[in-house]
């Protein structure tokens, strides 16, 4: 507050011209820095020393630059002019709202700043991760509107459920506003019991408590060394690998993984949820030749037994990559009309098992993958063998 306070005073001494010395208190403003609810009224008197010679009837008030209207003001001696503010608004800023006293030629004789907010409310929304179990990071939201319009301080606390003493977080710094990292000295196995504070001048309101154990909340790095390659020719298919959090590899858990891909030229992501805790699988049903853009995430699952769900990490970057070409698209030929009619059955009957094929070969089961392999395999044979046959004919 102090810092504020300072602000405020350099404020009234850099942004109104003549400023006289403080040094010659000259005069003085009370109350001195009030901190006010919203709502309140107040009346502050200005109080000249007698041997400036200044009768009180020439002074008037501004408010953040704007002067007061005299029918605020009542003079209640030769040296002390007052002035009342109803319905206090809240402050502009939390540096708050400057009330100055003036002589008639505009001179600044003393000066004030009016604090007017409201005391906080119980903070809400008290959530808490690890990453990797090497600290734990929590973040909150403050309650009600979230804007108290003055000066108010946060403070995460925590203790051991049932033993141990109350401490407070020290590590501010992460980029997440409302939120504090605690470093240092964790156990694992042990509850932890832990609350926000929030406090002003106006009062102060403390969130609920909330318990957990660490290895209940622990969230990794994004999966490294994610490729993502072709198979062979089969046109709509894409391979992806990845590699499981090192900082994890000494922990007993059982990961799970998810994929999400996006054509280039999209914004919609796909998400495939049944991966399961392999480190690869095969995306199918794409479209030949085009570009696809691929990305992997976490979930350490029940490390060192735990139940809980664990948290997701945060998606790896996007990785691109491209299926073939399809050779019917690319042949640019067409079937003879007696080729379609004497073909036209069988193609039917292909097209139907295709799809079918085609819907249970989603995911990364790895019986569909082999059937659906081996049909696009023959299938491109087949087709390829026709176009050749079309092509001899022309020539």
């Amino acid at each position: 507050m102090k810092a504020v306070l300072d602000f405020c005073l350099i404020f009234l001494m850099l942004h109104t011209p003549g400023v006289l010395s403080l040094s010659t208190h000259v005069a003085i403003i009370y109350p001195q820095d009030p901190v006010l609810r919203m709502g309140s009224n107040l009346t502050a008197s200005c109080w000249v020393h007698p041997d400036l010679g200044v009768h009180a009837s020439s002074l008037f008030w501004t408010l953040n630059g704007q002067q007061l209207p005299s029918s605020l003001y009542r003079v209640l001696s030769p040296t002390n002019l007052s002035v009342t503010l109803a319905g206090l608004n809240a402050s502009r800023q939390t540096s708050g709202d400057n009330l100055v006293c003036h002589n008639h030629k505009g001179h600044i004789l003393a000066g004030s700043c009016l604090y007017v907010g409201m005391p906080p409310e119980k903070p809400v929304n008290l959530t808490c991760w690890s990453r990797n179990t090497k600290d734990l990071t929590c973040s909150w939201a403050p309650g009600g509107k979230g804007e108290t319009n003055i000066s108010t301080q946060y403070t995460l606390k925590y203790k051991l459920r049932w033993y141990g003493k109350e401490k407070e977080c020290e590590d501010y710094t992460h980029t997440q506003p409302y939120s504090c990292s605690i470093t240092r000295d964790l156990h694992l196995f042990t509850p932890y019991e832990i609350w926000v504070e929030a406090s002003n001048q106006l009062g102060r309101a403390t969130s609920d408590v909330i318990t957990l154990d660490i290895l209940d909340v622990v969230t990794t790095d994004p999966p490294a060394g994610v490729t993502v390659s072709r198979l062979g020719q089969l046109e709509d298919q894409l391979s992806v690998r990845w590699d499981a959090p090192p900082a994890l590899k000494d922990f007993l858990f059982q990961a799970k993984y998810q994929i999400r891909y996006r054509l280039e030229d999209s914004q919609d992501w796909k998400v495939m949820d049944d991966v399961g805790n392999q480190t690869s699988c095969r995306l199918a049903g794409l479209r030949p030749g085009t570009v696809y853009f691929v990305q992997v995430r976490c979930n350490p699952v029940g490390i060192y037994g735990s139940r809980k769900a664990g948290i997701w990490s945060e998606w790896s970057h996007p990785t691109a990559a491209s299926t073939p070409h399809s050779e019917r698209l690319m042949s640019g030929s067409c079937d003879s009309k007696s080729s379609g009619d004497s073909n036209s059955t069988l193609r039917r009957e292909l097209k139907q098992f295709f799809g079918w094929v085609r819907k249970h070969a989603y995911g990364c089961s790895s019986m569909s993958m082999k059937l659906y392999d081996q049909w696009r395999v023959l299938m491109q044979k087949s087709h390829k063998a026709r176009n050749q046959v079309l092509q001899g004919d022309k020539s």
